[in-house]
Parts: structure tokens; sequence; C-alpha cells
């Protein structure tokens, strides 16, 4: 008996019968469920761009409140429209926010949805959404510096991490 066919006779026959194990490789644990194709796992970023879009729906809903009050109180903030950065009115201000909330709003739909036209609109909304409220910094100085923030941390998850937001949609086409 050669040393080849001495190495094949030590190994065990697979068993077939009723009672007997399955492969190693077909056994896992019974809490396990089975893995999803790599394209439609989630990654660990997924739970970061969901709750960044969450963010982007709750800026887009104060934006717009920010918007109407603009729009019907100009009495409410701080500065006069003359002493802010920019030339212009609150009710123009007023349209500019509730246009930005409008598009954040989409844009967050767009992204908890998994489409990719959420993501472009997210990250060109944000970064309006950040200019026009720096613009404004006289206005409401604590807004600002929390809008800006938002702003900055989506438009960098939804750019580097936004992908993975696809798993959300594997199974619609």
């Amino acid at each position: 008996m050669t040393d080849m066919q001495q190495s094949e006779s030590d190994q065990p026959a697979p068993a077939t019968g009723a009672g007997s194990p399955p492969p190693a490789e077909a056994r896992r644990p019974a809490h396990s469920a089975p893995q999803a194709p790599l394209t439609a796992r989630a990654t660990a970023w997924l739970g970061w761009v969901l709750f960044i879009s969450i963010i982007m729906l709750a800026a887009g809903l104060i934006n717009i409140a920010q918007g109407m009050v603009a729009l019907f109180d100009d009495d409410f903030y701080g500065a006069s429209a003359a002493g802010l950065a920019v030339g212009a009115s609150y009710t123009a201000w007023g349209i500019a926010l509730l246009v930005l909330g409008v598009a954040l709003v989409a844009g967050a739909y767009g992204v908890l949805t998994g489409y990719g036209w959420g993501r472009t609109i997210g990250v060109v909304a944000a970064a309006v959404n950040a200019l026009v409220n720096l613009g404004f910094a006289a206005a409401y100085p604590g807004w600002t510096v929390l809008a800006v923030s938002f702003d900055v941390i989506a438009i960098y998850a939804l750019v580097v991490h936004g992908g993975a937001a696809r798993a959300l949609r594997t199974s619609r086409r």
C-alpha cells in the first residue's frame, strides 16, 4: 500500500445514514442566520448614515419652521435685516429656508429609503444650508453653530459612507 493510499484509507468514509451528523461545513449554531450576500450585507456605517438622515430630516423641519417665522415675524430674530452679513430681507431668508428645508427633508427620505438621489440632494442641500446659515449668523447665532456643524457632518457621512444605504434597497428593484 502506498503512502497516498494509506492516507486515504485513514480517513473515515462519509456517513450517509439518517442518524449521522452533517459535514462540518454544513453545521452552524441554531441561533445564527444564514449570511446575506456581501453586496446586501449592511456595514457598520449604515447606522451612521441612517442617523445622519434623521438629523437631516430634523434640520429640514427646523428650517421650515424658521422660514415660516422669518416670513411672518421679522421681530423674532435678534438682529435687524440691515445687520446681517448678506444684504437680504427676512422675507428672502424665509423663502430660502423653506426651500432648503423641503430639500433636506426630501434628501433625508431618499437616504432613509436607500436611493442614490437622496445622497446627492442631501449633500447639495447641506452645503447650501451651511452657507445660508453662515450668512445669517447674526440673526440666530446658536442655531447657526449647530446647523453648520450638522451640515458638515452630514456632508462627510453622505460622501464617504453614503453608499452603505444601498443595503436598504436590496429586496426592492
